[in-house]
């Protein structure tokens, strides 16, 4: 028995010894601090506790080493602490003592849980310390870990066995804790849970607005802290149910102030005073349906909540859902008035009155603004439906009224009724400019555009008019009426608002008046000008034809550069701008019209005068150089390259500037390749033409007079032969010793019976005349071409010579061979000889004649080389027999 109870204390003993060991374990922690460097030091390694601190009635955590028992690590453990648990072993925080992060790294996941279990009842007893009979003092943490088991022990017994929230707690001061609780660190489901189950108890709202109106009275800060938190999360459930009975009229205003009391705000704010003293509901119409005057003052709550109170704590979910309910609310609000036929009438016949003051009228003007801005809210068809309504009760008449007042607050509110209009159905107000008398609003909208309303003013008619005039929104038949109007009207209107607003200094141009010589500079916005001159490039854009006319007959565009003059570097830019819309479209007659007026010449101006500045007037002077040489607009580069190249001389640096002077070099390089093109084309032609007549005189001469004359010839020669035979050598040398022949006639005869021809006479003197003057021409021609041409003509000249050279040797070889065979012949063919010596005659003339043409084409060289040529031909001919033939060699 001894040793069996000595084994059961040993057992005892050591078991005892595992568990403070494990305790131990589960404690163990690293310290960690965080450099400036953002590096984590170690402090050392230590057992961490949680309880009071020495001296302090605030519960922390203590870190022991584990060696020598120095502290490592006090910390105070306090409601407004952030901690995060990282991983499964980590526990952070930033300390504002020690103004840096700490961390405490656990040997044991179980151990980090377990003080992280700790640490987040303390903070919630510190939370709830007022409430439910949870005291708080110099007590030990196991006090604090026992209050919270009876926290969770109450919890539990609101749950079913699965878990799911059967019901919330009773609605009293002391329970307050612990539906706090079950709101906050619920999960998703458990608070769709709840959200349900607040909106089925019909008396939790008017319980927890009693308890806060009892808080109130007694002044218990606490307690009201508390029921803020409450109330912040129920709205922060994002329940449409809730919010529904939230802003009722029974609850808004309880509900309002149990949000002013906002712990983390040093004071109490006053919204409910603001609410209810500061806020005045005017009715413009007195409006019957009390079910629409509850909407209004719901949506004004809403948003005042929204914007004013909670700013901060909302997230973006439960925002969503609060402009949903405005969003829904108005158009509520608006389909129910457009709905009140009665309504309508009297809103438009109280504007119509005469009698009507001022301020009424003003308090009428501002609610149709309201009411056609929320009209926004309806579905499409019925927006559009209501504003054709509004159109047919006269709305346009009412705008054209409003335009003309001089409290610009009415002016503004109906320019902005105008772009509803126009941003739902342009066609609306087409339609009703186009009908009425005088056309009074589209000159009203002119007239306000350089009226000084306001900046915002001056935007909202540039987009009135912009919208007005879309070409691409246009339809049906008013389409070209309205563009019309404004050309017409109002045009020249807008251009002498600029041209009068800038210095009265002239454009220099070719027999031009002075523009605004005599005017007097009125004193107009820069803004104002902006905008007209956005609204004539736009004009540019969509009405090219139109503005196109304009601008050639009246000289708009050199009024509109007058801005270039003007001190304001915008309103420049606005000039180059406007100048390269005109010259992006492309078009043959505003590009001469620029080109003959000098129109560049302020652009190039103020690009000069600007100097190296780099700045949005040099970008654009730039670009638009560029655009000009990139659309290859030929006429714009030679008219600046040879009016300006001095000026942009200096800005030769720029690559734009390079590349436009090289473009207009190509243009002149390519003209001079045209140009010398046709020299030679025309010096053709004037050949052609002198062969032509040459031809033309020959062949009008008398056939009788020249056969009579060739007969006389003959028998002359015929008779010398007679007498002295062949004494001086063959017939081969009478042709050798011939002066420069013109060469053989190729027309043979096929007959037998032809006779040879004798010898031909001289040369006359003209054939050697004409060879003489067609050289000397060529040699003027080649010395007018240069040197490029003069190489040309030569090889042109040798090819011409070889290919005739054959030519002649070709015809020179056949005529030979006619002669041997007419030689040959019988005797008896003499008596036929002087008629075939005339027919020979005639066709040598005529083939001398084209031979001197080929001959004052190659020149000298070509016709010493046809005489050689010939006489070899005529002395092997004297050698051939009869039956051979002759070949050229």
């Amino acid at each position: 028995m001894g040793e069996q109870r000595e084994a059961e204390a040993s057992a005892s003993a050591s078991a005892s010894a595992s568990a403070v060991a494990h305790s131990s374990n589960m404690q163990r922690v690293k310290v960690y601090r965080l450099r400036d460097g953002g590096k984590w030091d170690d402090q050392g390694t230590g057992h961490v506790a949680i309880d009071y601190i020495e001296g302090s009635k605030e519960p922390g955590l203590t870190v022991l080493d584990e060696e020598d028992n120095e502290t490592l690590l006090v910390h105070n453990i306090t409601s407004e602490d952030i901690y995060r648990k990282q991983e499964e072993t980590i526990i952070s925080w930033r300390d504002p003592e020690a103004a840096t992060e700490l961390a405490l790294s656990f040997q044991e996941a179980a151990g980090c849980s377990y003080i992280w279990d700790n640490i987040c009842d303390i903070q919630r007893n510190l939370q709830f310390s007022n409430l439910g009979g949870i005291e708080v003092g110099p007590r030990p943490a196991s006090e604090h870990l026992e209050a919270s088991r009876v926290l969770h022990s109450h919890e539990e017994s609101f749950r079913s066995v699965n878990g799911e929230l059967r019901e919330l707690p009773p609605v009293d001061l002391s329970n307050l804790p612990l539906i706090l609780k079950t709101i906050l660190e619920g999960g998703i489901t458990d608070q769709m849970r709840v959200a349900e189950l607040i909106t089925q108890d019909r008396d939790f709202f008017p319980k927890l607005l009693d308890i806060f109106r009892m808080c109130e009275d007694l002044e218990n800060l606490d307690d009201l802290h508390m029921i803020f938190k409450l109330v912040r999360g129920i709205i922060l459930l994002n329940s449409p149910s809730i919010f529904e009975k939230i802003f009722s009229d029974e609850f808004i205003l309880d509900i309002i102030g149990a949000l002013e009391y906002d712990p983390e705000v040093a004071k109490v704010q006053k919204h409910r005073i603001f609410l209810k003293d500061h806020v005045v509901f005017k009715e413009a119409i007195p409006i019957k349906n009390i079910s629409v005057v509850s909407r209004i003052h719901q949506t004004y709550r809403i948003g005042y909540l929204k914007d004013v109170i909670l700013p901060r704590i909302l997230d973006d979910a439960t925002l969503a859902s609060l402009n949903t309910m405005i969003h829904t609310n108005n158009a509520t609000v608006i389909s129910l008035l457009k709905d009140d036929a009665c309504f309508i009438q009297e809103l438009f016949s109280r504007m119509r009155s005469l009698n009507i003051s001022m301020e009424s009228k003003r308090e009428l003007v501002l609610f149709l603004h309201e009411f056609c801005t929320l009209s926004k809210s309806l579905p499409l068809v019925q927006q559009l439906r209501l504003f054709r309504d509004l159109s047919g009760e006269g709305v346009f008449e009412i705008v054209s009224d409003v335009l003309q007042s001089e409290d610009r607050k009415i002016v503004s509110a109906g320019t902005d009724i105008v772009i509803l209009f126009l941003n739902q159905d342009p066609n609306l107000l087409r339609s009703y400019i186009v009908q009425q008398e005088g056309n009074a609003l589209l000159g009203l909208l002119v007239k306000g555009m350089v009226t000084d309303f306001g900046e915002q003013m001056h935007c909202q008619f540039l987009e009135i008019l912009r919208i007005l005039m879309d070409s691409f929104t246009m339809s049906g038949a008013h389409r070209d009426v309205i563009i019309e109007i404004f050309y017409e009207r109002h045009l020249d209107y807008l251009v002498d608002v600029i041209a009068s607003s800038c210095p009265p200094k002239s454009i220099t141009r070719p027999n031009s008046a002075v523009v605004g010589g005599n005017t007097e500079v009125h004193r107009i916005k820069p803004e104002i000008l902006l905008n007209v001159c956005e609204l004539l490039c736009f004009c540019v854009i969509h009405h090219p034809y139109r503005i196109k006319c304009n601008f050639l007959m009246n000289n708009a565009i050199e009024k509109i550069l007058t801005m270039t003059r003007r001190s304001e570097k915008f309103l420049v830019v606005a000039a180059v701008r406007f100048m390269r819309t005109i010259i992006s479209r492309n078009d043959e007659h505003l590009i001469r019209h620029v080109v003959k007026f000098n129109l560049l010449k302020p652009i190039i101006d103020a690009f000069v005068e600007n100097g190296d500045r780099y700045n949005m007037l040099q970008s654009g002077v730039l670009e638009l150089l560029e655009h000009i040489r990139k659309e290859n607009l030929k006429p714009l580069v030679i008219y600046v390259t040879e009016s300006f190249s001095d000026q942009l001389m200096k800005f030769e640096h720029f690559g734009s500037i390079q590349a436009f002077k090289l473009k207009y070099q190509q243009y002149l390089e390519s003209a001079d390749m045209k140009l010398s093109a046709s020299v030679p084309d025309m010096r053709k032609k004037a050949e052609g033409r002198g062969l032509e007549k040459e031809e033309e005189d020959y062949f009008n001469e008398s056939d009788e007079e020249d056969s009579v004359r060739r007969t006389k010839h003959a028998h002359g020669e015929h008779n010398e032969e007679s007498k002295d035979g062949v004494a001086n050598g063959s017939e081969a040398d009478d042709i050798s010793s011939r002066p420069k022949s013109g060469g053989l006639v190729d027309y043979a005869d096929d007959d037998e019976d032809f006779n040879p021809p004798p010898k031909e006479p001289d040369r006359p003197v003209e054939d050697d005349e004409l060879l003489t003057i067609s050289t000397v021409k060529r040699k003027l021609v080649n010395t007018g071409d240069g040197k490029h041409a003069e190489g040309e003509v030569r090889k042109r000249q040798k090819i011409e010579t070889r290919i005739t050279c054959a030519k002649i040797s070709a015809l020179t070889s056949l005529a030979s061979k006619h002669k041997d065979s007419l030689a040959s012949s019988s005797p008896s063919c003499e008596a036929n000889g002087v008629l075939g010596e005339h027919a020979t005659r005639s066709d040598e003339h005529q083939h001398s004649t084209d031979t001197a043409e080929t001959s004052r084409q190659v020149g000298g060289d070509c016709i010493k080389a046809i005489g050689s040529l010939s006489s070899e031909k005529a002395v092997n001919t004297t050698k051939t027999n009869d039956s051979e033939p002759y070949s050229v060699r």
